[in-house]
């Protein structure tokens, strides 16, 4: 099961921003969509390390590492009660403008940690009253489970804003003391009897404003229609019962078996021995070594949206990110660059023909169009691995990714992702460009 069944979507009607659609082929018509809702990502690599502050720390091109720690601290980890001692350094980013009032942020990373490392992220915010947050822990992470637990961290809040998980809110935007800018600090950990270190690639935040919205307008589509991408299929139904102390297969792994389906479209995978612990007897091996690496001993799942595409951007010559998008026209421009993406949705059963089944939140990987624009999608909640490919009704399909709040079964109110995806490339593949969009 997504987040999104767990936490609520801040929503505050500011100012909507007007953005252009994605450009159309030649001889076809283009219109102009305004969207609702404001989104941005910002983050820091290679040489804007420089615009930090270090304690510890030494960036260049390749990443930040912990070159002469500042000092040690005890960790007494709470989900294995062990107490370690770790040399560790930090690196604090610039007080950084959002550019409108934000409701939401999210941020993500990508980082190696070997053996005897992990990092930690937090956030500092600003509110447009200039009063700043508390420092916020967004996520204590390693690439394995062998030092720390990853994990996110409960019970963090202000009388303005709190953290869910991995989402930093505003509790109440109506009440019109929103976002204004923050700042993010990473603290890179190391057992003080070794050089060993982590390398921090990148970081940064998607920042949004995304009204509280039933509905959206549906987008026209054009660039990507008649194009399908070659990604591996996985089903999570097939694991259902394996591992429970990992969540336990079934409905719990959607997040990592999507994203286990792009990383492996791209190349990569778990090797043999990485995947050696799993029982031989079951089938997609790799799937259960995703959710394995993305679970949040907190959460007690596997659908952290940074964890996974932190996972994804572990494997040699891929990034990834956590972000908004504004709407299925901007999901073509992926697809039309060969970038499979990564959506979270939530819906009825009867809002969604063709998925049997509805769900309080879900992730499945959009990897093409039909040539008349529905969406065509690796929706891993299928019997088996062949069954995996879907082929969803466009309008119904943006409305379920897109919206903040929807009926559930019995007649209430529950929470939408407001377009939430993950995006995850390799490096030497660029981000397609759209005219007005600052959101990856």
């Amino acid at each position: 099961m997504d987040r999104t069944s767990l936490r609520s979507v801040a929503v505050a009607g500011a100012t909507a921003l007007a953005l252009l659609a994605p450009t159309a082929p030649a001889g076809a018509t283009t219109t102009t969509v305004t969207h609702d809702e404001q989104i941005t990502w910002q983050g820091w690599s290679g040489t804007a390390w420089s615009t930090g502050t270090a304690a510890g720390t030494t960036g260049t091109a390749a990443g930040l590492t912990l070159a002469t720690p500042v000092g040690t601290t005890l960790y007494k980890d709470p989900h294995s009660s062990t107490r370690r001692t770790w040399a560790y350094g930090t690196w604090t980013s610039p007080l950084t403008q959002v550019g409108f009032s934000a409701t939401e942020l999210v941020t993500s990373w990508n980082a190696d940690t070997p053996a005897g490392t992990w990092l930690q992220v937090e956030l500092q915010g600003t509110y447009t009253t200039g009063t700043r947050t508390p420092w916020y822990v967004m996520g204590r992470w390693a690439s394995g489970d062998g030092d720390i637990r990853r994990t996110s961290v409960d019970r963090q809040g202000d009388k303005t804003s709190s953290v869910y998980t991995d989402t930093f809110a505003i509790n109440n935007p109506a009440a019109g003391v929103l976002l204004r800018a923050y700042q993010l600090r990473v603290t890179l950990y190391r057992d003080p009897a070794s050089t060993v270190t982590p390398v921090l690639r990148s970081v940064g935040a998607m920042s949004s404003n995304v009204p509280d919205r039933f509905t959206v307008a549906p987008s026209a589509g054009h660039i990507a229609w008649g194009t399908e991408l070659a990604v591996p299929r996985y089903s999570q139904n097939i694991h259902a019962g394996q591992y429970p102390e990992y969540g336990g297969g079934g409905e719990a792994w959607c997040s990592p078996t999507s994203t286990e389906m792009v990383v492996e479209y791209w190349g990569r995978k778990p090797s043999p021995a990485d995947t050696s612990w799993v029982d031989p007897g079951y089938a997609d091996p790799t799937v259960d070594h995703a959710a394995r690496m993305t679970y949040d001993w907190q959460y007690d799942g596997t659908g952290n949206w940074p964890f996974n595409t932190a996972y994804a951007a572990s494997f040699p010559g891929l990034e990834a990110k956590v972000t908004r998008l504004h709407s299925l026209d901007e999901v073509e421009h992926f697809i039309a660059a060969g970038i499979p993406v990564v959506t979270s949705v939530s819906f009825l059963a009867s809002e969604l023909d063709g998925a049997g089944y509805g769900t309080a939140g879900h992730l499945m990987a959009v990897v093409g169009f039909t040539a008349t624009g529905d969406v065509i999608a690796n929706d891993p909640a299928s019997p088996s691995d062949a069954a995996v490919r879907h082929v969803y009704g466009r309008d119904q399909f943006e409305q379920i990714w897109q919206r903040t709040r929807r009926t559930t079964a019995s007649g209430g109110t529950g929470s939408g992702s407001g377009g939430v995806v993950y995006l995850i490339k390799p490096t030497e593949v660029a981000w397609p460009a759209v005219a007005g969009s600052t959101n990856w």
